[in-house]
């Protein structure tokens, strides 16, 4: 895992470096898939990143990805899917951004672009109260055989397919929602759910007898997916994103919903 967590490092330095000698590009005239908008890929079903309240999505990506629309004169539309679908909906041309609490990996990288990362996110374990697994270390043990719980193609779910299903340390059951998960995990389908951080601590806070585990599982950057194909929205997406990060528009962002 040390290995993975490197190799993901070293990748984001690339990019961070890449994206920082972007040249500056005009916002006129940028190719989107319908003209004047920027269509926004995600799955609400993540808070506080992305997620529905009164009937309309919000969330710390909603809100930045809003904040570079209109710095490029454009207007946000966001198209809600499941998670899985995000990567291939930017890769095949029906929507301009992916933005999901989404994190830079190599098998990421060879299908879209990221942006700089403008989050940092925790992935964590979340267990019953009287679960045997006290610690992530628990889940590499000599003879360890637990069932993880997952939202599918997340990286809770690459993560745990990596380092525990492949290495014959557990299986993995994948879910479609967080929620699902997590109800699964409640009924005594699976041992224990691995989520990033603040979702965690919002469906540990609705369920009764669950808990969080006080070691992390994984540390990890979000940023941005662009179509390999758009090179010209990438540039234009990533420059507004870093000015919004140096003017503090960001950190209030994540503020309002995190705090500090």
């Amino acid at each position: 895992m040390k290995k993975l967590f490197a190799l993901i490092l070293a990748v984001m330095m690339v990019l961070s470096m890449l994206a920082g000698c972007a040249p500056s590009a005009s916002t006129s005239g940028l190719k989107t898939v319908e003209a004047g908008k920027l269509i926004m890929a995600t799955n609400a079903e993540f808070p506080p990143y992305e997620f529905v309240e009164g009937g309309k999505i919000t969330g710390i990506d909603v809100e930045i990805a809003d904040a570079i629309a209109k710095k490029l004169g454009l207007e946000l539309k966001i198209e809600n899917m499941e998670f899985d679908s995000i990567i291939s909906s930017v890769k095949g041309g029906k929507a301009d951004i992916g933005v999901a609490g989404m994190t830079v990996t190599p098998e990421r990288l060879e299908e879209v672009s990221f942006t700089t990362s403008y989050a940092t996110g925790v992935q964590v374990v979340i267990v019953t109260e009287n679960s045997t697994i006290t610690a992530v270390d628990d889940l590499f043990a000599e003879g360890a055989n637990h069932t993880i719980g997952v939202q599918l193609a997340t990286t809770g779910d690459l993560y745990s397919t990596w380092d525990i299903e492949d290495e014959g340390l557990g299986t993995v059951d994948r879910y479609n929602k967080g929620a699902d998960a997590v109800m699964a995990l409640k009924t005594g389908k699976v041992d224990c759910v691995i989520i990033d951080n603040e979702p965690a601590k919002a469906f540990v806070a609705e369920n009764e007898g669950l808990k969080i585990l006080d070691t992390e599982y994984a540390v990890e950057d979000y940023a941005i997916a662009i179509s390999k194909n758009n090179s010209e929205l990438l540039t234009a997406v990533d420059n507004a994103l870093k000015e919004l990060i140096k003017d503090g528009t960001v950190a209030s962002i994540v503020g309002k919903y995190i705090g500090k």
